[in-house]
This record gives C-alpha cells, structure tokens and sequence, in this order.
C-alpha cells in the first residue's frame, strides 16, 4: 500500500466587489462613528457585492486567478470545494455552479458549511483526497456575500461584514513540505450564538420570518468574542505542538479577521511581532470563510512568505467551530 503524500497550497487567488462601504457611509445609516467601530474592531472599511453579484460570481474570479498562477487549467481540476455559509441558492451546491462556470468538466463539486472557519474545514477536506492519491488538485474556495444576509439597521452587526473570495489550489509537494497537522473542533451548544435563523426547515421563509428579520445575521457578540480568542490561542497551539514547531519558528500567523483585538490577544500571547502577522480586515471587515484565503493571497502577493517557512492559518466562526493548520510553506508541485 502507498504512503500517503504531502499536500500543500500550490496557488491562491483573491477577489472583493468594487464597491467601498467606509466607516462613515454606516454613520449616515445607523447610530455609529468610525471612532467606535475603529475602536472596538480595527475595522475602516469593507467591500460590498452588487445587487447583480452572487457568490459563484466573486469565487469564480478568485479561482481564475489561482488556477493562472499555477498554470492549471479548470478541465485539470478533479475536485471543487466551496466553503461559504451565503450559497447562490440552497441547493444545487455552489461548487456545482462554478464548476460550470470554470468548465471543470471532471471535477466533482461540494459545499463546506462552517461559516468563519469554512476555508480550514475545506482544505482539511480536500487535501485528504490529494494525500491519499484518489486526486491530484483540488479547488478550495472561501466565499461569502454577507452584505446580502447583514441588517444595516442593526449597528451591532453591521459594521463588522464584508463580500470577496479567496482561493486556494491544493496538490502534491515534496515529502516534508505542505500541511503538517490540522485542528478542527465544533462546540453545537453554542450555535445559537452566531446564526441565521430565518431561510432553512426550521423557520421555512415566510412574510412573518420576513417581518421579523430572520434572515439576517444573528450574534451575541460578547460571548463569541470571549470564544474567538480561547479557541484562536488553543487551536494554534495545538497544531504548533502536532507538528513539533515551537511558536519562535512561526514565520507567519494567517488568522481569520473578525476583530483586531482578538488578533492582538493571539499576537501577545505567542509573543508575534506585527510583521508575522498578516491583517488586512481594517480594509475588508469581517468576510466569514473568505478572510483567512484572502489574507493569505495579499502576504504572498507582498513577498511574505518563502520556500520551507512555517504558516500557520486559524480561524473560528458560527456552529460553534474552529480551525487550524500548520503548513511548511512550498508552491513546487511534486511531480
């Protein structure tokens, strides 16, 4: 029998709306000033789809850009994964849609539903499926349109959520190279902390469901924050000790960006300086399973990471779920 191979992250490729929704358009909307939200999140700015835009539009113009940069071409593809909690339509599966989009003919297509923690949950996936020789590359998407499920008469909410993709193509690397361990967790007593309540079999939707704003966005922010920076702390250092990497050799934290003070707490507590630390959320806000691939794509596109450095991604969202991975950085396919 085979030995399983290593896998790791081949390309990324990122993509947000063009539309700018700053601090100070939301104080025309609701009761709020960017001091506050500035304050209290990091948070200046963040992206926002047109009516026209869903999901499957923004993820297909992160995976173009992957797929150019690693040369592949979308018929090549033998799996898509699209983690996204703001799918086109219940079902079919957004991955469906943009496998015809790509025209990847071959490529089975699923959705991964795990909200912030999606992109973690999807790669963890999809490299199972490299490492054991069934495939060879496999798409992983995060993707979200919250603009579309956020109440702009809620300030507690809306400020924090933005709209892009990010992308990730997954394949062989040399032995040594690519993930080193994953940490996925969920804690269900908690999923009605972070939700949608409105939309599924539960409360099917209605003019009442409607009425009462059911389908937006759901948070107890206190309590999910007290949640983030537990879990962000105890994931990384989970997959720090799997993989035998003491966190002095952390060459760069990818963390999922919800608010800066969580990110700040991580930092202290792995005593990170800044520049390990890849934040662009001031520019972007909240954007669920898309944040950690995109945050990732602009470190690359910066010249922040180098063959054989060690990367680790952590994020933590709605389910209540978490996530981690710790990655020895490498783009050279193994043959």
């Amino acid at each position: 029998m085979m030995g399983l191979r290593s896998v790791g992250i081949l390309a990324t490729g990122s993509y947000m709306p063009e539309r700018v929704l700053t601090n100070f358009d939301l104080e025309k909307m609701v009761e709020t000033s960017d001091e506050w939200i500035v304050t209290r999140t990091g948070i200046r700015e963040r992206r926002i789809c047109s009516p026209e835009q869903a999901s499957s539009d923004l993820a297909y113009e992160a995976a173009k850009k992957a797929l150019a940069k690693a040369n592949i071409s979308a018929e090549e593809l033998d799996m898509i994964i699209v983690a996204t909690v703001t799918p086109d339509m219940p079902f079919p599966s957004t991955a469906c849609i943009l496998q015809e989009k790509l025209g990847a003919k071959k490529a089975s297509a699923l959705d991964v539903s795990a909200a912030c923690t999606g992109f973690l949950y999807g790669i963890a996936t999809g490299s199972q499926f490299v490492a054991n020789g069934m495939y060879r590359y496999v798409l992983v998407v995060g993707v979200e349109t919250l603009s579309k499920i956020t109440n702009y008469e809620d300030r507690n909410t809306c400020v924090l959520f933005g709209d892009g993709a990010g992308a990730a193509l997954l394949g062989p690397v040399a032995e040594g190279y690519g993930f080193r361990a994953f940490e996925l967790g969920a804690d269900g007593s908690g999923s009605s902390l972070l939700c949608q309540p409105g939309g599924g079999s539960r409360i099917p939707a209605s003019a009442e469901s409607v009425g009462q704003n059911l389908h937006y966005i759901s948070m107890a922010g206190k309590e999910v924050f007290k949640f983030a920076v537990r879990v962000m702390n105890s994931a990384t250092e989970a997959v720090l000790e799997k993989s035998g990497i003491h966190k002095e050799e952390i060459d760069l934290l990818v963390p999922h960006q919800a608010n800066k003070r969580i990110i700040d707490a991580a930092i202290q507590r792995f005593g990170l300086s800044e520049d390990k630390v890849a934040i662009n959320l001031d520019r972007y806000g909240n954007m669920s399973s898309a944040s950690i691939p995109v945050a990732l794509d602009e470190a690359l596109e910066e010249g922040r990471l180098k063959e054989g450095d060690n990367v680790i991604l952590v994020g933590f969202g709605g389910g209540l779920t978490w996530g981690a991975t710790l990655c020895k950085w490498s783009t050279n396919e193994h043959v």
